[in-house]
């Protein structure tokens, strides 16, 4: 019975052959957590509005819910295909280790035995952004948070959320993830913009870093960039494409465009949807060598259970909070994930991946 909750065989017969190959499936996502406070309030950081005194009455048995809820949510990503969590989940908007600890200790989660690498970000907030791991499937072997330096008109220091990169090994392949949270569109979209556009340039020198170090890197960004896929911090300064011409460049592929073009979103603001939450990867992640690793889809997390039921914002996400009235939902974004995928011979009872047969739509 182990060996079958793992394994799935979903028979299919190719046109011009009757062998059939299966498939390791790993899911990666990220998700916006909105808002993910303690009730304790840290004097280094603005966060008073989160206690139970503060304007949200941000109390522990709301802080409990929370964790219930994303924990929750989190343990369902993916599942329809996989049948378990995410192996690798970049979150955003979580004020410190401490919540992430309580998160991947809650009942929904605590045997899928996640590790965490986080580091505190200098937001005047106290927001940061982390990733889970399922140590079953990644092995982290260096991460490094990497500030961004951004000034107002006046020269003033703007505090915003590091870049967060972990390389690892992945069964035997190595990779890299970058969470990020871009700044905010505060103030507007178009005067805030030179600061998404300072946060692209230091993700493209990262990128850049590592595939000097290794031209053939894996690398996969995700987070909230607070910009659409078709925005100029993507596609002026990435050069990030909804598809990729060849594999010997180093043009980077953005599966949530097509989604972005289909009217997709994972947030809605006066009646108009954004797809802020996306993913980006290196072009030979988009391959046909199905021996290794290679993009295979994505998607948007948005169960029914996750949006608002009724009044103004129906279909909207259910949000924790609707200014400072408290409304008990899970976040204001939906998560996002995609899937991994490669051809392989052996399987072991021990592996917390996921199987199929070769169904590749």
């Amino acid at each position: 019975m182990h060996f079958l909750r793992y394994l799935l065989v979903i028979l299919f017969v190719p046109l011009f052959s009757n062998s059939q190959k299966t498939y390791k499936v790993r899911t990666v996502a990220f998700y916006n957590v909105e808002n993910l406070f303690d009730i304790v309030n840290d004097s280094l950081v603005f966060d008073n509005g989160r206690t139970p005194e503060g304007r949200y009455q941000w109390t522990q048995e709301k802080y409990e819910r929370k964790i219930k809820h994303i924990s929750s949510v989190i343990s369902k990503i993916g599942s329809e295909t996989t049948g378990t969590s995410p192996d690798i989940i970049g979150l955003c908007e979580v004020e410190n280790r401490g919540v992430l600890e309580d998160l991947i200790h809650h009942a929904n989660l605590t045997n899928k035995d996640y590790g965490i690498v986080h580091f505190d970000s200098p937001d005047m907030r106290g927001i940061d952004v982390a990733l889970l791991f399922k140590k079953s499937a990644y092995l982290p072997t260096s991460f490094k948070s990497h500030r961004l330096l951004l000034f107002d008109a006046m020269g003033d220091r703007i505090y915003t959320r590091d870049q967060l990169v972990v390389g690892g090994i992945m069964d035997d392949e190595a990779f890299y993830f970058i969470v990020n949270h871009w700044p905010s569109r505060r103030g507007g979209a178009v005067k805030s913009k030179p600061n998404r556009i300072k946060a692209a340039l230091l993700n493209k020198r990262i990128i850049d870093s590592i595939q000097q170090l290794d031209f053939n890197a894996k690398i996969i960004a995700m987070g909230d960039f607070n910009d659409d896929p078709r925005d100029d911090s993507l596609k002026r300064i990435l050069k990030t494409s909804d598809h990729v011409t060849s594999q010997d460049t180093l043009e980077l592929y953005n599966p949530m465009e097509k989604l972005y073009k289909k009217g997709l979103g994972s947030l809605a603001y006066r009646d108009k949807w954004n797809l802020f939450d996306q993913f980006f990867m290196t072009a030979n992640l988009v391959s046909q060598n199905k021996e290794t690793y290679s993009y295979w889809k994505a998607g948007i997390y948005s169960p029914a259970y996750l949006k608002t039921k009724k009044g103004r914002f129906k279909g909207y996400p259910f949000r924790s909070f609707s200014g400072t009235n408290y409304t008990g939902g899970y976040s204001d974004h939906f998560p996002v994930y995609l899937h991994l995928i490669k051809a392989f011979s052996d399987f072991s009872p021990e592996d917390d991946s996921h199987t199929r047969g070769n169904d590749m739509n």
